[in-house]
Parts: C-alpha cells; structure tokens; sequence
C-alpha cells in the first residue's frame, strides 16, 4: 500500500483550495526536473490487450510523453510487456500501482484496466494528486461515475476519457456543421442497436492461469462478487453484466461508448442526457445483425466498422429524446449504418459521422470534409496530445470526465431500460439529478454493492 504523509495530504488540501486548477510541481518543473513544457511524465496501468495495442502507435508517438513506469497485477504481463518492447528497466514495473505512484512520481497515469475496475484504480489515482486518462466506459455504474466527477474537480487533476473522436478533426468540423444548422433544424438521430452483456452462470473454479495469485484474483475480481477463477471470466470478462456493459465488438459499451458520445458531441449534450426512454419491444436474446455480404448505399460511409462476425447477446430498440424533442433512435443493425457513430437528420439533409469518415446528403458536405478535415493520424495519437497539453495549461480536455460520465451514462441507461422497463411505456429521466422518474427499479441499478477492501475513496 502507499504510504502517504499528512504533510503530503494537506499541502494537497491547502493548494485546491487555493487555486481553480492546481498543476503539480513536476509539471511546472524544478532546476532538478524538466517541467510539462518539455514532458510530462506517464505511467500505465494494466497491460492486457489495449494497452499493448496503443502504446507502441499511439502513445509513443505522441508528443511531450514520457512513460516513466507500468504496472500490472500480473508480474508475468510485466515481464512480456518489457520484453517485447525493450523501453524499461526491471525497476519501472510494478505489480501495484499504488507503489508506483508513491516511487515513480508520475504527473499522470493511463488507466487501461477491466472496466470493473477501473473506478477503484482511477479514484486512487486522482487522490495521489495524478492526472488521468481513463480508457472507456469510464466505469460500470452512474453512480460511481459522478462519484468520479467529483474526486476529479475536488483534486484539480486533469481528466481525458477514452473517446478519441472527441479530438479528430474530421468529427469536430461534422459536429459544427449540425450545430450551425447546415442540414436544418434536427429531427432525429439514429445509431445501433448494441448488444448488452450477458449473465454469468456459476461454474467449479479452475485452477490459475498466467501466473495469477490468490491476491491478484481478488484484486482482479475488485468491486465484483467473488468467485472462483474462471477463464471466460478471467478472458473474457466484458461478455458479463457484473463486469461491463457490454464490451464486445458491436457490444453497448465496446462501441455504445462511442457511438452514443459521438451523439452527445453533434447535440453538444456534454453535461446533460435525454430526459424521455421508450423501450420499443421485448429484450431477448439476439444476435448483432451482421451479414459480411451488404453493400453499403452511397449514402453511407461505408466504413469497415461492419464487416465483423456476429456476436449475441440481449437486444432490444430503444428510443430517446432530448429536452428539446430530437428523437434518438437506437435502431441500427450491424450490417446498417455507422458502428462507431451516429447519422443526423435534419429538415434540409442528413450527415453520418463514423469516426475517419462521413457521408451526407447533399454530398458536397461531405466531399468539403473528407477533403478539408481528413484525420492524417490515429484517432488515439490526438487524444492523448490534446490530453498532455491540457495538463500543461490547466485547461479541460476534450473528453473531460463529465463528458465521458455522459456517453457512459448512455450506455448503462440501455442496459438499465432494457433489464426494467415497460415496453410501449415512455419513462422519464431526470439528467441533473442522474435519476429516473416513475421507474424505482431502474433506480436501484444506478449502483452496485462493492465488495469489502474495494470502496472509492470519500470526497470528505
């Protein structure tokens, strides 16, 4: 465990109250230590399979990044981390990330942990003074989002979530152009109809894989039930309600997170969220609709983003509106559409938004976007710059934590709907206060019981 000092804390404590957003001195740098302007400095959390996969394209290659250190439950991922990529020394891994901050001293850290979690690694981050990136779904509940939300702004950390599209040219200009009226006043949007997780049927435990310890598995397991060690638990973890929201490919948070931001970015609902649901039929088991031989229309992006295998799992169409009466309508099946966005309709046309690519109708918007705004680099190297510069001055990142509780939101509002409510029957949802109106069931899914030894830190 780390061992804080009193000093520690409250100079910490002193220096948030005194200021908006308190950049720490390693970032402002000393005469002993280069300061923000030139690097700041990085340590990684969890090294399974996104980590890997961004860290030699994406990480490295962004600009004012040094990764000081990394960390991992597992001492085996550690090893196989460091010899495939021969950047550190035996002494920059470490099996808990909370020594890691205590003796690396990292100005901030990437959180690329199991989604359940990731609210206890990101929280004790935040209060050892740390700026984060927080891959996506930010968390597993609402309630534990806004929890976050408030540990961020009382701690004055910097914050970026995992929803690179917020930081890509192409989709920043696409958004203006909804929000300054250019296909009209909008009508409805329409986005996929995401497969949800699945429940976990109890099984006899197995013996451990991959170097894994009584004490790594129940840090593993974390807010979770406990149970014995499985390995479609432990492999596939983001099949399992009790783990995520659905992170398949096609899955509500696999892609929801995603899709459902890129709706929030287009209505500039960055602090907000509908406040009508319609579960339009019956959840049932279904499978993602995806069929390799559909061509897509040359309305269409035809991004490759639905060319996958069919994945299954609950399925059901939801509507929801905004304040205002723009009907969102999760609709879409796999082989239809845009799996990492959203289309606008408006009185005058009609854009479709799929991260590196658009299409429109009349064709001209598009044509001007692809070639004025194309995306020249990964989606992932300009989030984590406009993150790092963020840092730098203090400022909010594109994908601030009340964005990413947003389009995390979305995500758990499907599932929520889907497990509670009436089909045919409009509920309310109140997005000020995160709680729904005249559907108590829904309500008492807001959250989750933790188990004991993995509580978030209190704001007090």
């Amino acid at each position: 465990m780390l061992k804080s000092t009193r000093r520690q804390f409250l100079s910490a404590a002193t220096a948030a109250v005194a200021a908006p957003l308190v950049i720490p001195r390693s970032v402002l740098g000393t005469l002993e230590t280069p300061g923000a302007n030139e690097t700041v400095k990085v340590a990684l959390i969890g090294l399974g399979g996104r980590c890997t996969g961004i860290y030699p394209h994406d990480v490295k290659a962004a600009k004012g990044v040094k990764v000081v250190a990394v960390s991992d439950i597992l001492q085996t991922r550690i090893d196989r981390f460091m010899d495939r990529y021969k950047d550190f020394t035996p002494e920059q891994g470490f099996t808990d990330f909370r020594k890691m901050i205590e003796e690396a001293k990292p100005d901030a850290v990437m959180c690329e942990t199991t989604t359940h979690q990731r609210a206890w690694t990101v929280a004790h981050s935040i209060v050892r003074g740390c700026h984060v990136y927080i891959e996506k779904p930010i968390v597993l509940t609402i309630n534990e989002g806004r929890h976050l939300v408030k540990l961020a702004r009382k701690h004055n950390v910097v914050t970026q979530c995992g929803s690179q599209q917020r930081s890509l040219p192409l989709c920043q200009w696409a958004c203006e152009q909804v929000q300054n009226g250019r296909i009209g006043k909008i009508k409805e949007i329409l986005a996929p109809n995401f497969v949800g997780p699945n429940q976990w049927t109890d099984q006899p435990g197995e013996p451990y894989k991959d170097g894994l310890t009584d004490e790594a598995w129940d840090i593993w397991l974390n807010q979770a039930p406990y149970r014995p060690f499985h390995p479609q638990l432990f492999y596939n973890w983001s099949n399992w309600w009790d783990y995520d929201a659905g992170g398949l490919c096609f899955g509500v948070s696999g892609w929801g997170t995603h899709s459902y931001d890129q709706i929030c970015m287009a209505l500039k609902m960055n602090d907000t969220g509908p406040t009508e649901i319609l579960l339009e039929e019956p959840c049932t088991i279904q499978d993602s609709g995806k069929f390799q031989t559909r061509r897509p229309t040359d309305e269409e992006t035809g991004a490759a983003y639905y060319g996958m295998a069919k994945v299954k799992g609950p399925r059901a169409k939801v509507t929801m509106w905004t304040k205002d009466g723009v009907a969102i309508k999760l609709h879409l099946d796999g082989d239809w559409g845009p799996g990492l966005g959203c289309i606008v309709v408006g009185e005058k046309g009609k854009i479709e938004i799929n991260r590196h690519k658009i299409s429109s109708n009349p064709k001209e918007i598009a044509e001007e976007g692809m070639k004025e705004h194309n995306n020249p680099r990964s989606e992932t190297v300009y989030h984590v710059e406009n993150w790092v510069e963020c840092i730098k001055s203090g400022e909010k990142a594109n994908a601030d934590i009340e964005i990413g509780q947003r389009a995390t939101s979305f995500c758990e509002l499907v599932n929520i709907v889907r497990a509670t409510a009436p089909v045919g029957r409009k509920i309310g949802w109140d997005p000020a206060n995160e709680k729904f109106i005249g559907n108590d069931k829904g309500n008492e899914m807001l959250s989750r019981p933790r188990r004991k030894g993995y509580e978030l830190p209190e704001l007090a």
